[in-house]
């Protein structure tokens, strides 16, 4: 069975494919606005994997309206909602029969409830999947030491493919560079550099 994943390159949605992999041919997914080309680092860890990669393109409208909301906000958080639920659809438009995410128990934002779910599989006819929803962050990152050489730091020196890049670029394009910081809290990213050796 054919599964795509929407993959970012960090230690989540890479969890979520080693999950997946026993029972899923698993295709690593990266939507992309045509901001910026961050989507290549997300191709280099699933290269570095060994996961078949694929980028889909995002509607920039999607975007655009994100960071508008973004910015009125003063948070990212309904912003990076919208745009995560808009690459869900475009990956279940795959040739596919299931999709997932990397998305966790504890996880604020980006979030699929039980009723977005449900309407997603049954508009599109495949199988959503959300394997470390039932995990909390303690859980995930015990998991990801044990099996993957994971780089951490600030969000905006981590590299990455996720969200995130286009729409802080995005951000800065439309408001300035300083509004970045005004919406985007400093947090941790983290960035696969590959599985640990199992010797």
């Amino acid at each position: 069975m054919d599964l795509a994943l929407l993959y970012s390159g960090g230690k989540d949605s890479t969890l979520a494919a080693l999950f997946l992999d026993s029972f899923y041919d698993v295709r690593l997914v990266t939507g992309h606005f045509g901001v910026t080309d961050d989507w290549k680092h997300a191709e280099a860890a699933a290269d570095r994997l060994g996961y078949p990669f694929e980028v889909v393109d995002l509607d920039r409208s999607v975007a655009e309206a994100a960071v508008e909301r973004m910015r009125d906000d003063g948070y990212p958080r309904n912003g990076i909602q919208r745009v995560h639920e808009h690459a869900l659809e475009r990956v279940a438009e795959l040739d596919v029969d299931a999709v997932a995410d990397g998305t966790r128990r504890d996880d604020r934002v980006p979030t699929i409830s039980r009723a977005q779910a449900q309407s997603l599989e049954d508009r599109h006819g495949v199988d959503y999947l959300s394997p470390l929803a039932g995990l909390g962050r303690n859980a995930v990152d015990r998991l990801v030491e044990e099996r993957l050489t994971v780089e951490t730091g600030p969000s905006a020196q981590i590299p990455k493919g996720d969200y995130e890049a286009e729409l802080r670029a995005l951000l800065a394009e439309t408001e300035g560079q300083d509004a970045i910081g005004s919406v985007f809290p400093d947090h941790e990213q983290s960035y696969v550099r590959g599985l640990r050796d199992s010797a």
